[in-house]
């Protein structure tokens, strides 16, 4: 059943996985301003609720280490290179949202001091409490470990209530529905048959870091406006992925 207007926020606490490739929109590369306004205008509308939000953004859409480390440069300068993308595209989300009158902050795994806080939990867990968005930068700050894992890794340490991850599908499919009409959608699925299954939830160490700690997964698609409203309003609203 949809959530009624005068529903109550479902969580208190929220961390919001979103890809670098989301943040390029119709360009294939880079930033795309309306992309990233979009995501930030959906971001203001949970804030708006009296949600604590932290967001872990990806790089893929300025570089993707893998694939740079699969092409024969080494793995650990491809990842740092991947961190700095993230650093990128955290500044720009945080510029869109504060035009917008949304209070943020970066705070960065790797050192940045120039352009960004260090990560220190104690202050992330401030900045939550006082209402600021605070934004995951450069990872787990080390090479080989995805930013879906930054993001389990930042959801435990926060004590988020659930991990949001904006995707550009429905939600959970055990193939690719851009490619195979016939792909079963998952309304929800455990995190181990997640796992067991290899579906493209996160990867794995992503997927049992949040088994581990009991944090639920929502998958959703992020480029339908007002699915992240309706979701902390307590839509079921694509996959949940959970322990039960």
């Amino acid at each position: 059943m949809p959530a009624s207007e005068n529903s109550q926020p479902k969580y208190r606490r929220v961390l919001l996985k979103v890809s670098g490739e989301a943040l390029q929109g119709g360009q294939g590369y880079g930033l795309d301003p309306e992309a990233v306004k979009y995501i930030a205008e959906e971001i203001k509308s949970i804030v708006d609720l009296g949600i604590q939000t932290g967001v872990v953004i990806g790089g893929g859409n300025i570089f993707r280490g893998f694939r740079a480390s699969a092409e024969g440069m080494d793995r650990v300068a491809a990842d740092h290179m991947g961190m700095l993308a993230t650093v990128m595209n955290s500044l720009a989300l945080q510029d869109y949202l504060e035009r917008i009158g949304i209070k943020c902050r970066v705070l960065s795994a790797i050192s940045v001091d120039e352009i960004a806080e260090p990560f220190i939990l104690p202050r992330a867990v401030r900045h939550l409490e006082k209402g600021r968005v605070v934004i995951f930068a450069a990872g787990t700050g080390n090479p080989f470990f995805t930013t879906d894992t930054a993001a389990s890794l930042r959801a435990t340490q926060i004590k988020a209530d659930i991990i949001l991850k904006g995707t550009k599908v429905e939600g959970v499919y055990n193939a690719d529905p851009e490619e195979d009409t016939n792909a079963r959608f998952y309304k929800s699925i455990t995190h181990m048959d997640a796992v067991q299954d290899r579906l493209k939830v996160m990867d794995i160490t992503a997927l049992t870091l949040s088994m581990d700690n009991a944090i639920p997964i929502r998958v959703f698609k992020l480029m339908v406006k007002g699915n992240l409203k309706r979701i902390i309003l307590g839509e079921d609203v694509g996959t949940l992925v959970s322990s039960e």
